[in-house]
């Protein structure tokens, strides 16, 4: 019997750890799947040893501030690994925290691989040769990357991503918007501030506002805020309270972030994996991002490429607007909204150009990484 030991930090790498055990499991229905995920690995029989939130922290200076937990949790989490011996060992993004636990289980003998590159053509190019001292397979989602690394002599397979893989080539947007009992004429924003509580606390102020000048000249407008917990559901009902925002034509969602972005017709998003699932919904966007002053002068220093956005660096061109740290003011993200909402001709050119990109990352990614990563539950392997 195969147990496969899996960390996943955040709501993007439980998506991906959930199809890899569905996968998996079909092809090896006895093996057993433990170790850090969220509420779609559990539902696919997963038993998650601690609380996902735990390692949902973004930023240089808030992720110092939880270094000290972060760092107890990974110990931990390394003891218990050892002390099982799984026949492997999956990290599933979260670099910071995978990939030193990846190279001291290799180290110790347990096979490891990774899943969803680390941005090394973004910031940190030093790190591909530790990421191949760390993992013996590493699972990339986007096709120029696999150059990379077997330029380094990394193993290396591109499986394009899951939610390609997931999202339908046409959606129905009327009969969305009817289960989702939306008025017909309205012009629907879908609002994304982030899945992780720093998100929330970084970003909701700001797009609550936005909302607020927006409905001041669209009497007609309508917005979707899907959230996907409890908490972050909470810290935004909060903002809305601390922004005197209560008769905002606004409803929230637990969840069912899809269908939000299926209905609407312009998105207005954290920069993070939910902006590229609004590319593959191939619908318009406005992204902003902010973090701690600190560490945005850090990522200054450090980042190399000219967009943050996931669809603007994929599609080689800044296709949705970014707004980054104090250019992310409600004016500028209202403004940007509205700018899309009143030229069809714009949104019709984007939602093309993001069809494109839907078809470029369509390879069946459960399936490849399941390919990959059978070799090394067999038997012997190195």
């Amino acid at each position: 019997m195969a147990n496969i030991v899996m960390v996943a930090g955040e709501a993007s790498g439980d998506l991906l750890g959930s199809r890899v055990i569905d996968t998996l499991r079909r092809r090896i229905p006895a093996a057993k799947f433990a170790g850090i995920g969220g509420p779609r690995m559990i539902a696919a029989g997963f038993e998650s040893w601690f609380p996902q939130e735990r390692l949902a922290v973004r930023g240089f200076v808030e992720v110092l501030r939880h270094l000290r937990g972060i760092l107890a949790l990974r110990r931990e989490l390394a003891r218990r690994i050892l002390a099982n011996r799984p026949q492997l060992f999956l990290g599933i993004d979260s670099p910071e925290f995978n990939l030193g636990l990846e190279r001291r289980l290799k180290t110790a003998g347990i096979r490891t691989a990774h899943m969803v590159s680390p941005q090394v053509w973004a910031w940190r190019s030093g790190r591909v040769r530790s990421i191949g001292q760390s993992v013996s397979q590493l699972l990339v989602l986007f096709p120029f990357e696999e150059a990379l690394y077997r330029q380094a002599g990394i193993g290396v397979t591109y499986v394009g991503h899951p939610l390609a893989d997931e999202i339908p080539d046409r959606i129905d947007r009327e009969a969305m918007r009817a289960e989702l009992r939306l008025p017909g004429r309205a012009k629907v924003i879908t609002v994304l501030p982030g899945s992780r509580q720093s998100e929330i606390e970084m970003m909701a102020d700001v797009f609550i506002e936005t909302a607020k000048l927006i409905a001041r000249t669209s009497p007609d407008v309508r917005f979707l805020v899907p959230l996907v917990t409890r908490e972050t559901r909470g810290l935004f009902e909060e903002a809305i309270y601390r922004c005197n925002a209560h008769e905002l034509p606004l409803t929230l969602l637990f969840g069912h972030a899809r269908d939000a972005l299926a209905a609407c017709d312009v998105a207005l998003a954290t920069s993070g994996t939910v902006t590229l699932e609004a590319a593959l919904s191939h619908r318009p966007m406005v992204i902003a991002y902010r973090v701690a002053p600190l560490s945005a002068t850090i990522a200054r220093w450090l980042v190399r490429v000219p967009h943050i956005g996931l669809p603007n660096i994929l599609c080689g061109e800044a296709v949705a607007p970014e707004f980054l740290q104090d250019d992310a003011t409600p004016e500028n993200l209202a403004q940007a909204v509205a700018n899309l909402l009143a030229d069809e001709p714009v949104r019709r050119r984007i939602e093309h150009r993001f069809e494109r990109l839907h078809h470029e990352l369509r390879r069946d990614a459960a399936e490849r990484a399941a390919d990959a990563l059978m070799p090394l539950l067999a038997p012997g392997a190195a």
